[in-house]
């Protein structure tokens, strides 16, 4: 029996609450034009004048998050624009590699379900690799991982939103 390849593409995702939020805002102020000089009938005044700053503002206590947000949507001049919801720089590390596994996992499995409905015997794997870079492969490339759930809201959000972590790989497999 001929050496059968299979090439497959592994999926995963995982769920995780929030741990940080970061809050967007525009704090502004526009000053009138300034009267420079004033002789009888005429007045000569000075152009506008203003400034503004952007502000972010990372949380991990959303108690004060809240507070913060309370305080700052009342001032005038003040825009909150957004928070982006996330977890940790070392937790994301931690759940990326966990979920690359799974995707490993996923395609394993796939590779697997298509030899045994052929009859053949236990995969082995050949290449793992990104999306779109196979040896051979024209499909394009895909990020490897993506989060959502996270992401700016142009709302300001008060409930932290959960945040989904997801890896793909594409996987080839030979099976006598």
């Amino acid at each position: 029996m001929t050496t059968l390849e299979i090439t497959v593409r592994g999926c995963a995702d995982q769920y995780h609450p929030a741990e940080r939020a970061i809050v967007s805002m525009t704090a502004s102020v526009d000053l009138a034009d300034a009267v420079q000089a004033w002789t009888g009938d005429q007045v000569r005044a000075v152009g506008h004048h203003g400034a503004q700053v952007e502000v972010r503002a990372e949380f991990d206590d959303f108690e004060r998050l809240n507070k913060f947000l309370d305080h700052w949507s009342g001032v005038d001049g003040v825009e909150v624009s957004g928070v982006e919801w996330d977890v940790s720089v070392t937790t994301r590390r931690r759940y990326e590699s966990e979920v690359r596994k799974s995707a490993v996992d996923d395609a394993v499995a796939k590779a697997q379900a298509y030899a045994d409905a052929v009859r053949r015997g236990r995969v082995v794997p050949v290449e793992i690799a990104d999306p779109g870079m196979l040896a051979g492969s024209s499909a394009p490339a895909a990020p490897v991982l993506a989060a959502s759930g996270g992401g700016r809201d142009r709302r300001p959000a008060r409930v932290p939103a959960e945040i989904v972590i997801r890896a793909e790989i594409d996987a080839r497999f030979r099976v006598d």
